[in-house]
């Protein structure tokens, strides 16, 4: 650096140059130069300067040079200090340097006065560093150090910088110089946060023991350590120690540490008590004891007391309102969490606002469905650069997945710059929602290909999608992924998987599941219970609810749908309304919509039409249209047109455009050969654009689906497959199958009717699984529609023949075919 360059360093200090331009002139190199210029910037105290030209200079050089040349005498004030401390950072990190020390003791003699200063225990801590590297740095030095300064400022840097090394050697030193005793309380608080802070509890402990006196700090530091540590209870029973005990009044600090603990280990008694106490103490009115009180009720799952927090004592922050929309969102109450938002963007400006309050805004957003103010909020994220937050942005994809905006929400997701598990996690699940399955299966592939390892809700997701499209192979892929990586204890797995295999006919299989699952909740038991009786096994249903109760799990609103269903599939009438009007009342269940659905669906299976009719128009309650076409279907089975007119006018009326009301009429009306009927039903549908779904079938076949249609020509195996069908037909008509013309709802000729009756998309499916599948394994066959009453009387004598097990899921239910017989007793 040259004379100029100097110049711009010190401004107009020219005349103190002459000490840089003589180190210049003895110097062997110009680094030394450089390193003068350094200690000119110490003397004049140019901080900035100094960071620069540390950048340049070679610190082992800089010790020579500055411990010779050092002026003196010092002017030893805080900025100064700063300055010092700044390189003596970086010399006491140079390895194996004997330079330190000589540099040590020059500013020792300058500086004794000051060393009880903030920068002194800094620097002081520098020495004590430095004698424990190893360095040749005196313990007398190190003692002098020790004696001169201010003991609990020591204690306190040791704390915060969580190194017990050195807060022992201090201890050690408190104890031979005799400068702590029992009843030094300040000493031994000092101490006591020191050991609690590192993590030596039952060092803290036996401190905090020993003390003859204790004082409002003593407890508050040894709960701190406590709660730290994640020992609630001990928190909690030291604040009753110290009320009973030393008769002292928690403060504020210590009231918000309870609290907390209460928080953690869902003590709403206890919480509530720290409550009363606030309230008759005033300590409620401090912001993060009102803060604290409020996370206490929201995590102990009583959003009314949180509420009452909220409004009951004045002024809020964010972090109370954050508190109170995650527990609103946690426990389902949306209109209160939409409250509580918009009082909290009065209060709150938007610049106040962290990353936890963007996610539950989002969350909110999100379940109510209200894309308006989720952009917005995503608008507002995006400006402040808040997106950049990994959970915000999960938060923000959860938003658009709930909101039904796929697009929008595929957009924000690649555009995130990390995605974790969560994130990957939020999209999957965004596409199961919206019945994209086969996208969130694909999607999965890229996450495996990102190497990102996905958690147990991950699969649960992926599990919950391949029941979604019936994808067995899909889901036994899975399974056994599960299986080897360890995850099929986790609960959510477990439902997950019993829901999967359920959903694709593997029954047996999902009581496989549950049966050797380690810990089932209430959603375990609702999942086999409506799985049973989804697939028509009424008795094993009610087997398993009997089970439940034995076990002493409480039973929700959902077990006793699946109960009901239970008792429908079996016709056991009297049974059912036991279990609506005496147990549902037993366990405090109100009985809502679906149980009443249930019970007409009861009535109507044991062909008590009339009965059911005048028990839905006896319910005050607004019945939809699914309970009306479930009395409809019963109609159209039982062949009791007159009331089934009635019904199908009342459904109508409800929804116009409800298609399969129009197509039950239809079917009552050609089974009743009131052609002229159908006619006007079908122009009916014409002029208000009705269309029908065309029925669909599809099987599984070595990860591969197939997909047929009536009549189908399209699949590249189509001719065999007709000639399959025409071989099972030939054959089943000797054991005592007849055709079920009536089910053609065509008016054509018989021929014609039996023609295509033979060929609809279930006997195309079944007829392709028999020729692609080994003998004696089970067939699965998928159908988008009601299966129509040839193919199922078709199926029964098919099983029969083939000997084989054929589970056909179609829109109402699972059928499953055995020697000639199904679950569902030909009533669907």
């Amino acid at each position: 650096m040259g004379l100029t360059g100097i110049g711009g360093v010190f401004g107009d200090h020219l005349g103190d140059i002459k000490w840089a331009f003589a180190a210049k002139s003895q110097a062997s190199d110009p680094m030394q130069a450089e390193c003068s210029a350094l200690a000119m910037a110490i003397y004049f105290n140019q901080v900035q300067q100094i960071e620069y030209l540390w950048i340049e200079t070679d610190s082992l050089n800089l010790c020579n040079i500055i411990s010779n040349r050092l002026p003196g005498p010092w002017n030893w004030k805080a900025t100064k200090w700063q300055t010092i401390l700044l390189m003596w950072d970086v010399i006491c990190k140079l390895p194996q340097s004997s330079q330190p020390l000589s540099f040590l003791l020059k500013l020792e003699n300058s500086a004794e006065k000051e060393l009880r200063h903030w920068e002194g225990t800094v620097f002081s801590f520098s020495v004590l560093a430095l004698w424990l590297q190893g360095h040749n740095t005196s313990a007398t030095v190190a003692r002098v150090v020790l004696n001169s300064m201010d003991i609990r400022k020591l204690l306190k840097a040791s704390a915060d910088a969580k190194n017990l090394k050195f807060g022992k050697i201090i201890h050690a030193h408190l104890i031979i110089s005799n400068q702590i005793s029992r009843d030094r309380v300040i000493e031994r608080n000092s101490l006591v946060n020191l050991y609690s802070k590192c993590g030596d509890i039952s060092s803290a402990r036996l401190l905090f023991d020993k003390m003859r006196k204790k004082n409002v700090v003593t407890w508050g530091t040894i709960m701190a350590g406590y709660l730290q540590r994640g020992c609630a209870s001990e928190v909690i029973e030291l604040c009753r120690n110290m009320v009973k005990v030393n008769k002292l009044c928690p403060n504020k600090y210590i009231l918000a540490m309870v609290l907390s603990s209460c928080s953690n280990c869902g003590l709403l008694d206890e919480g509530q008590q720290c409550h009363g106490y606030g309230l008759k103490s005033g300590l409620v009115f401090y912001q993060y004891v009102k803060n604290a009180l409020v996370y206490m009720y929201s995590m102990c799952s009583d959003a009314k007391g949180a509420m009452q927090v909220l409004n009951s004592a004045p002024k809020s922050d964010i972090c109370t309102y954050n508190s109170v929309l995650n527990g609103l969102l946690v426990q389902g109450d949306l209109a209160e969490a939409w409250y509580v938002l918009r009082e909290m963007m009065v209060e709150c400006k938007y610049d106040e606002w962290d990353s936890i309050t963007c996610v539950n805004v989002l969350g909110v957003c999100g379940r109510l469905k209200d894309l308006i103010l989720g952009r917005q909020v995503h608008s507002r994220v995006m400006k402040t650069g808040v997106g950049c937050d990994l959970f915000v942005g999960s938060a923000t994809v959860d938003m658009y997945g709930k909101c039904g905006e796929i697009s929008c929400m595929r957009k924000v997701f690649d555009r995130l710059q990390t995605k974790n598990e969560v994130t990957w996690t939020a999209i999957l699940t965004a596409y199961l929602h919206n019945e994209c399955f086969e996208e969130a299966l694909k999607l999965f592939l890229e996450m495996d290909l990102d190497s990102v390892v996905p958690n147990e809700y991950t699969f649960s997701t992926l599990l919950n999608s391949c029941a979604g499209m019936t994808a067995v192979g899909y889901g036994n892929s899975l399974h056994a992924r599960i299986e080897k990586i360890g995850m099929k204890d986790h609960t959510i797995v477990g439902n997950a998987l019993i829901h999967m295999c359920s959903r694709c006919g593997l029954i047996e299989d999902a009581n496989t599941v549950f049966k050797n699952m380690l810990h089932r909740d209430v959603i375990s038991w609702n999942l086999m219970i409506t799985g049973y009786s989804y697939h028509g096994l009424g008795e094993e249903a009610l087997n398993v609810f009997q089970q439940m109760l034995v076990a002493k799990q409480q039973p929700s609103y959902v077990t006793f749908v699946g109960v009901l269903s239970a008792c429908g599939v079996l016709g056991r009438v009297a049974e059912g309304f036991y279990y609506l009007n005496d147990m549902m009342r037993e366990f405090g269940i109100e009985p809502g919509l679906e149980h009443y659905t249930c019970i007409v669906g009861l009535l109507a299976r044991a062909g008590r039409l009339d009965e059911a009719e005048n028990f839905m128009r006896s319910k005050p309650i607004p019945w939809d249209v699914v309970a009306w076409r479930t009395l409809l279907n019963a109609c159209h089975v039982h062949k009791n047109y007159g009331l089934g007119k009635r019904i199908a006018d009342i459904v109508l009326h409800m929804n116009p455009n409800d298609v399969g009301t129009c197509i039950l009429m239809s079917n009552m009306h050609a089974k009743a050969n009131r052609w002229d009927k159908v006619v006007d039903v079908r122009m009916l549908m014409r002029e208000k654009h009705i269309k029908k779904e065309p029925g669909l079938s599809w099987t599984e076949i070595r990860n591969d689906t197939h997909v047929f249609v009536s009549d189908d020509n399209e699949h590249l195996e189509s001719v065999l497959i007709h000639q399959k069908v025409k071989q099972l037909l030939a054959e089943i008509r000797a054991t005592g199958y007849v055709p079920d013309i009536v089910s053609e709802l065509h008016d054509v000729e018989e021929e014609q009717k039996e023609d295509h009756l033979s060929y609809h998309s279930e006997k195309l499916a079944i007829a392709y699984a028999l020729m692609k599948t080994p003998p004696g394994a089970p067939i699965r066959v998928i159908k988008n529609l009601r299966m129509c009453d040839d193919c199922h009387s078709a199926a029964k004598f098919i099983s029969k023949l083939t000997n084989r097990r054929i589970i056909v899921r179609d829109v109402n239910r699972f059928h499953s075919f055995r020697d000639g017989s199904c679950s569902c007793a030909d009533y669907w």
